[in-house]
């Protein structure tokens, strides 16, 4: 009887080793994305979902520019849900489009992205995700968190990645760079 509730325990850990591996591996809690979802793929909700992109970028940018960590960056667009919501709107009502909009962060799962020489790998990540009207069209996304989409001052964005700037530190200490 010690024998089989020994073999039990040991499948019970082995299955719970591969839950926890697979969850971590495919879970990316290191990044904060953001996703602009258009209403359609229609070239009229592609050319608005542009113009609600920079209104949000210049936005959050004073917001999010010194966010040092994650914690930080989600805060800040947690605090800021309805406003972007408002931004977003406006930008739909100024050009004569009869959808609202809607923003919320979530913990959701999207393929492999390149943004720049960043590879963001399929799993799951935190986003906020905007979605135009039905929010069915193509979207765009950016990273939040490392900062690669908001600093600066809102008028003059500068793209740029922590985790490169990590990296450039760290051969410049060792005298490599």
């Amino acid at each position: 009887m010690k024998r089989l509730y020994f073999c039990l325990l040991l499948c019970l850990l082995a299955v719970g080793i591969f839950v926890f591996s697979f969850y971590t591996e495919n879970t990316h809690t290191e990044y904060l994305r953001i996703h602009i979802r258009a209403n359609s793929n229609s070239e009229e909700d592609q050319a608005v979902k542009y113009k609600v992109k920079e209104e949000i970028v210049s936005f959050l940018t004073p917001y999010l520019s010194d966010c040092k960590t994650k914690r930080q960056a989600e805060k800040v667009l947690r605090e800021k849900e309805k406003e972007i919501e408002k931004v977003a709107d406006g930008v739909l009502f100024s050009y004569k489009f009869n959808y609202k909009s809607d923003a919320e962060i979530k913990n959701e799962k999207f393929p492999t992205r390149t943004y720049n020489s960043l590879t963001l790998k399929s799993g799951y990540y935190d986003a906020l995700i905007v979605n135009l009207g039905d929010g069915d069209g193509d979207n765009w996304w950016c990273v939040v968190y490392p900062p690669l989409c908001f600093v600066g001052n809102g008028e003059n964005i500068t793209y740029k990645s922590k985790l490169l700037e990590i990296i450039d530190d760290f051969l410049r200490r060792r005298g490599t760079k």
